[in-house]
């Protein structure tokens, strides 16, 4: 022993341990939660209930060419407090359908739902450069509500106003970010901070995924836990029909769509985009492409991934998938399989429906009209 003290794993987290050992786990049949389908989900994952709705506090909001766009936050019980955007039309004509519209992971956990959002002139350029490269350079969350949408887009857990403070790095992610820091020397790069957390980041979701099994969770399961949160918060804002909810995403965040409308007894729409194959096909060649997100430990043993909806769905859903033939985060076997199990799976509580599209791992500007449309028609 050295005497030296290591410095936390758990940067900002550090009272998530007892959070969890306190809290009861996610149970069928309460208000906003589905049943006995959703609660082998919930178990799979080891998802903390939540404990009602949070309490939203509104932080900014600006009008700007036709939408409303207010920033709100909340605190749920553990770890830094939720950063969300709220957008709708400026002037509304009724109560509005309400999109739990998901970030991505993109390998960026420096910012969360900003990258979703048209802030103007105010978008930061990590949020201005995500877009160009995964979203067509629109603001998704924006688009929707030209559409006569109400949007809500938040941080979920490990990103953006919820990430960790990895400042001082733990004692073996700092050795990761020594040699990477070897590496723009050589090259002669300056790294900006975001770029440096998001070094950093990749590789403590493997800690954070280490703590949570610990704790008898995992990483899914919080973020599961954050985003049904902002789903109850979506249902008690202004203007917004809680009877017309539903869930969307662009690659991780097409998967939390899809675990949300499962879980919940409120969702009656889903898009998921580019997040869909089957287990089986992620192995042995695909396992490093994708995050703790979509692989937790225990989750197969209740259903394959394309299986999720139809297993857990407790009442009428539509779900929209949108496949991109040259995605290189999953095979084109796997994906072909995945469809085939989900258009087998649709029955009169589960309505399917799917789009191919040519190309790879984004979420083009037509990819967005149709998942709107869709919105709009099943809502």
């Amino acid at each position: 022993m050295n005497g030296t003290r290591r410095p936390s794993a758990l940067g900002g987290y550090e009272d998530w341990p007892a959070f969890v050992r306190q809290s009861r786990p996610f149970a069928s049949g309460e208000a906003g939660e589905g049943g006995e389908g959703a609660a082998g989900l919930a178990a799979a994952l080891g998802l903390p209930a939540v404990a009602g709705r949070p309490a939203a506090r509104t932080d900014s909001e600006v009008v700007e060419d036709g939408l409303r766009t207010t920033q709100l936050s909340w605190q749920l019980g553990y770890g830094p407090r939720t950063a969300a955007f709220f957008v709708r039309p400026e002037r509304p004509q009724g109560p509005l359908p309400g999109v739990l519209l998901m970030h991505c992971h993109g390998g960026n956990k420096w910012l969360g739902a900003e990258r979703l959002v048209d802030l103007g002139g105010r978008s930061s350029p990590e949020a201005v450069s995500l877009r160009r490269g995964l979203y067509g350079g629109r603001a998704f969350a924006s688009s929707l509500a030209r559409r006569g949408m109400a949007v809500l887009a938040h941080d979920t857990f490990a990103w953006g106003s919820r990430r960790f403070n990895l400042s001082p790095a733990p004692w073996r992610t700092a050795g990761v970010l020594e040699a990477q820091h070897a590496l723009w020397r050589e090259k002669g790069v300056s790294p900006t901070p975001s770029a440096t957390y998001n070094i950093l980041a990749a590789d403590h979701e493997h800690t954070v995924a280490k703590a949570a099994g610990l704790l008898g969770t995992s990483f899914a399961g919080m973020v599961a836990h954050d985003d049904l949160a902002a789903l109850a918060v979506l249902g008690g804002l202004p203007d917004v029909d809680a009877g017309r909810l539903a869930t969307a995403g662009f690659s991780g965040g097409g998967g939390r769509a899809m675990m949300v409308a499962a879980l919940s007894g409120q969702v009656r729409s889903q898009v998921v985009a580019c997040m869909m194959t089957t287990f089986e096909s992620l192995l042995p060649s695909y396992l490093d492409a994708h995050s703790w997100l979509m692989q937790t430990p225990g989750l197969w043993a209740f259903a394959d991934w394309p299986q999720i909806p139809s297993r857990a769905a407790v009442h009428r859903q539509s779900m929209l998938v949108q496949f991109a033939a040259e995605d290189a985060l999953f095979p084109l076997s796997g994906m072909r399989q995945a469809d085939s199990i989900l258009a087998a799976t649709a029955g009169p509580g589960f309505s399917y429906e799917s789009s191919w599209t040519d190309g790879g791992h984004v979420m083009t500007l037509r990819m967005q009209e149709d998942a709107a449309d869709f919105l709009l028609r099943t809502l």
